[in-house]
């Protein structure tokens, strides 16, 4: 029924095995059983030595992380396995770029036969089958497309209808035994969403209220819940500011079903981005509630009108670059006045501020301008130190250089991409005129073979292109120097060349700067750096209770 294997004794075989939850809809004939049995056949039928089996059971094929799939790329890395089998295309993978990249690239250069039994694909001998596995690569990811459409259809109905359809309830209510997609209070934390509440009511900030909850060690909802953190902070395991804020505005607490609070960027990525509250599915009266409408509003009106006070943001060269060396967070700034009553900024640890009794970090106070002179005067020094004029003319001859390759190239190789994304659209298109019957086999392989030789030479000559060098003009030499120049004389901030040089600025407990750099010739530097009149005036308060700093 299957080409036989001519040298069965030169391979090592893997067996993929895959299948997800929308496979399990095609019945026992795509199950994990069914997929064994006809490949041990295959195998016993041609002689071939069976390595090892790689099941990934519960796996979508839209995406390569599976656990199974990783293992036999590596044992594939080590050289334990050249030949790998799966029952059909749609096993490996329904994403058609990652599958291509694995079909036409990794097993390739790392000389591994690829067999799909039902697709009659086989990279070991020239074939018509294997041609066109590109368009069965893009029907199976169209097909993957469907069912995720299907599927975002269905949730997105049981959303409209208030039926909850995630897999934790929020922190006060908990699944129903009895009912599906029906949630019901959780009376061993209710009263703590009642109290968080009634603090809120008596004027207490989201601050304080997450500061009493750890004082009188209430677990917060995620250890509750008992969900993963994958990246564990100072600040885990302890109620914040942030998570109180949420619960406050949560309608759920009224009875009301919000969901929808965000979405998967594609159908091929777990990573999502988050709804504005505007655009949540909020269905009234789906659940009993915990708080009454009256008391809700009435939070909902208190933290409205401290919104106003927490608008102060600030612009400073370090921003987003400077951290605390002991906990890894961010610095925060806050504006206080000096010891002559000027307003001046200061870094504070953001740690230190949300969790002071917890006693997370120290605060870190010093004067963010303190800081600023002396990590621009040691990136100057650096400057100094590792470039040299004669370094940066080359350097910048050759950048001249590709920059006029580029603008000399541009429009040729515009015209080249353009004409090769053409031809693609043109194949896919005769592929389909194949499938619906409008042309022959004979003549689907003749246009076909046509275009693809076009596209190849094509490629041939962008690749070529995009490699060609053109000399750097004699006449531009002046200008050059002249920029060289002016960078190591300056005595102006760049930011951007700041970035460019500095990967990360930490500044320790003991007032101390690191300066992280991003080029392994430059060496990270520790300098002292505080004086007592540089710390926060004695006698302010480092934590900051209403106002919001800015990270």
């Amino acid at each position: 029924m299957y080409t036989k294997i001519s040298n069965p004794m030169d391979y090592k075989v893997a067996l993929y095995i895959r299948l997800s939850k929308e496979d399990e809809n095609e019945g026992e004939s795509g199950s994990v059983t069914n997929q064994r049995s006809m490949m041990l056949t295959y195998a016993k039928n041609n002689r071939l030595d069976v390595y090892n089996e790689y099941i990934d059971d519960g796996f979508s094929g839209c995406n390569f992380d599976r656990p199974a799939f990783k293992r036999m790329i590596e044992d594939i890395g080590r050289g334990k396995v050249n030949m790998v089998i799966t029952k059909d295309l749609s096993r490996l993978g329904r994403d058609y770029i990652l599958t291509g990249h694995y079909m036409e690239r990794f097993f390739p250069e790392n000389r591994v036969r690829y067999i799909s039994i039902l697709d009659g694909i086989d990279t070991g001998i020239e074939s018509s089958a294997n041609d066109i596995t590109p368009f069965r690569a893009i029907m199976n990811d169209m097909y993957a497309k469907d069912i995720s459409k299907k599927i975002k259809s269905v949730k997105h109905d049981k959303q409209n209808k208030g039926l909850f359809i995630g897999g934790k309830a929020v922190y006060g209510y908990k699944l129903s035994e009895t009912e599906k997609n029906k949630i019901v209070i959780d009376e061993e934390v209710a009263p703590t969403v009642r109290q968080i509440f009634s603090y809120a009511v008596s004027g207490k900030s989201c601050r304080e209220i997450a500061q009493i909850l750890n004082d009188n060690k209430i677990i917060p909802p995620a250890v509750y819940a008992d969900l993963t953190v994958t990246r564990k902070g100072p600040c885990s395991g302890l109620w914040s500011s942030e998570r109180v804020s949420d619960m406050l505005q949560n309608q759920t607490y009224i009875g009301n079903m919000a969901q929808g609070k965000s979405k998967k960027i594609s159908y091929k990525s777990e990573k999502s981005i988050k709804i504005p509250r505007k655009d949540w599915i909020v269905v009234e009266n789906t659940h009993e509630s915990i708080i009454d409408k009256d008391m809700f509003y009435k939070v909902q009106t208190l933290v409205a009108s401290r919104k106003t006070t927490r608008m102060r943001t600030y612009n400073y060269p370090l921003k987003g670059i400077i951290h605390c060396h002991e906990c890894g967070y961010p610095l925060a700034v806050i504006n206080r006045p000096d010891s002559k009553g000027n307003d001046c900024l200061y870094f504070v640890c953001r740690t230190y501020q949300r969790f002071t009794k917890a006693n997370a970090c120290t605060c870190h106070s010093i004067k963010e301008e303190t800081v600023n002179k002396a990590v621009f005067e040691e990136i100057g020094d650096v400057c100094k130190n590792y470039l040299d004029e004669d370094e940066l003319l080359e350097l910048g001859e050759k950048f001249y250089g590709e920059y006029i390759k580029r603008e000399e190239n541009q429009s040729e190789a515009k015209m080249m991409e353009n004409k090769i994304t053409t031809i693609t659209a043109n194949m896919d298109k005769i592929y389909m005129d194949k499938l619906n019957g409008i042309l022959s086999d004979d003549d689907f392989t003749r246009i076909f073979n046509r275009m693809k030789e076009e596209r190849i030479t094509l490629e041939e000559k962008l690749t070529y292109l995009n490699k060609t060098e053109i000399k750097t003009p004699k006449q531009k030499k002046d200008k050059i120097k002249e920029l060289v120049s002016r960078f190591l004389d300056t005595d102006v901030f760049n930011r951007e060349l700041f970035l460019s040089l500095v990967e990360r600025v930490e500044l320790t407990e003991e007032k101390e700067i690191i300066i992280c750099f991003k080029s392994r010739e430059l060496k990270c530097k520790k300098e002292p750096l505080l004086t007592l009149s540089e710390a926060i005036p004695k006698g302010e308060k480092s934590t900051v209770s209403d106002e919001k700093v800015s990270v």
